[in-house]
This record gives C-alpha cells, structure tokens and sequence, in this order.
C-alpha cells in the first residue's frame, strides 16, 4: 500500500445535504454544506473523507468529537440507536466560496449507503473527517495511468481536473453499465452482464493495451483484488517499478459492496 499523506490539522467537520442529484443508474452526487466546509484542508486531487451518516430511523447524527484516530473506538461504544455509518469516500469538487463540497457515489444495490443517497434530502445531517491522499505523481515520470472500477471514478475525474494540460494520460474505467459512461476521454468498459466479476473487463484491457512510452506513475483503485492485479501485471509483465505504482482496494467481493 502506498504511503497516505494527510494534514497537519484536521477537525471533524458537521454539515447538510444541500442537494443529491442523480447521474446515471449508478451513481449520485450529494452536495454538502455548511460554515464548518472552511475548516476542510485541502491536500489534493484524491482527496478522501470519512463520511458520518445516520442510519435508517435515527432522528440525527452523532458525530465523533475526537479528532483523531480515537474516533473509532468512541464511535463503536455509541449505543447502535444513535451509532453512524462510517464510509470512505472521495471528495469531488470544494467550494469554499459556497461553503459547499461535493461527493459522488457509486449506487449499488440495498446497502446502507446507497439506502441514504436514495433518502437523503435538503437539511439532511451528514458529517466528514479528512483521511488524505493516495495521489502523488513523482517528479521523474513524464506521463500517468489510472485504472479503477465504478468506485475510484470520482476519484479519477478529480485527478483529471488536477491534472496539467499536456501531460500524457490514459484511463481505463469499468461501470456497471453502459448508462453510465460520461463524456470523458477513457477506455470504457462496461459491465452490463451481472454474472461478470467487477474489475475484469477493465483488467483485461489493461493487458491487452499499448501503455504509455518511457517512466510512467499508475494510481489504481477501486475492487481489491482488481487493484492488486493491475500493480502485478504492471510490475511482473511490464517492468515499472513498483514505486511509480499507488494502489488501493476500496471494497472486496463478497464481503462488502460499492456502495
């Protein structure tokens, strides 16, 4: 796994749904917000929180008040009738100006995240805790690769927005339908067949592709076993060296969903 950078300081920040927006079949955004937005520290173009939601029932939230990694264990003793979820997600946009940030969700199936984007709505209490980076391109490569299932795509999009104009860039980007592609330069691959294991399409394209040219940084995420597959392909059957590599494994089939 490579190194998270985060923050010096970092504050358990409380805010509201602002809006949600469906994109696609498979995904939403939530706009959050608030005063406490201003005390968010930016540190990147992957820049991921904590998100604090409440369950189905709960008349509000409560949110942890150490911030630090501590949190865990006060949250865990909360009695489960007033106990968040807690999910890992990736900011899209920051606008400090509207006090607002936006976060993109992959929608998938009856978990508990996906039951509060479907539910939640203006004035809705949600909360986030910045956990930092996994992007850093290093200096001595002259071109990226990014690589990720339906989860890392806000990720990827945000990457992109950061990226500098004229650097060489290819993405490979699997969703779970056709529905979903946006109009972003990516090879695309879509899942559509339910029967197929997430990250294989995507996977095998990779393999199949011409990459780019010279010393080049990948950043991968999204289904664990798809993350670690691409840094084993790209190290064993491509020879980058394992430091221009950033992999992380947001969920794992079949003890946890995108969503």
């Amino acid at each position: 796994m490579p190194k998270v950078h985060t923050p010096g300081a970092r504050k358990m920040i409380t805010l509201e749904v602002r809006r949600r927006e469906f994109l696609s079949p498979s995904f939403a955004s939530v706009t959050l917000g608030g005063p406490d937005v201003r005390d968010l520290v930016p540190a990147g173009n992957d820049q991921a929180v904590r998100l604090f939601f409440p369950r189905a029932g709960q008349t509000g939230l409560r949110m942890p008040t150490l911030s630090s990694e501590a949190w865990m264990a006060q949250v865990l003793l909360m009695p489960k009738s007033v106990r968040p979820w807690v999910r890992n997600l990736t900011i899209r946009r920051v606008r400090p100006a509207d006090d607002e940030v936006d976060i993109e969700f992959a929608v998938h199936g009856d978990s508990p995240m996906s039951d509060w984007v479907r539910r939640a709505g203006p004035g809705s209490p949600a909360g986030i805790f910045d956990i930092g980076t996994v992007y850093h391109r290093p200096a001595h490569t002259a071109a990226q690769l990014l690589v990720g299932d339906e989860t890392a795509l806000p990720a990827i999009l945000s990457i992109l927005d950061g990226t500098p104009p004229g650097l060489p860039t290819e993405v490979f980007l699997e969703v779970p339908s056709r529905d979903d592609v946006r109009d972003v330069g990516a090879h695309w691959c879509s899942r559509d067949d339910p029967g197929l294991r997430p990250g294989e399409l995507v996977l095998d394209a990779l393999r199949r592709a011409e990459l780019p040219a010279g010393r080049f940084y990948t950043w991968v995420a999204g289904e664990s076993q798809l993350a670690t597959s691409v840094r084993r392909h790209l190290v064993n059957d491509r020879g980058v060296p394992k430091q221009d590599i950033s992999f992380v494994g947001y969920w794992r089939l079949g003890r946890s969903a995108p969503g």
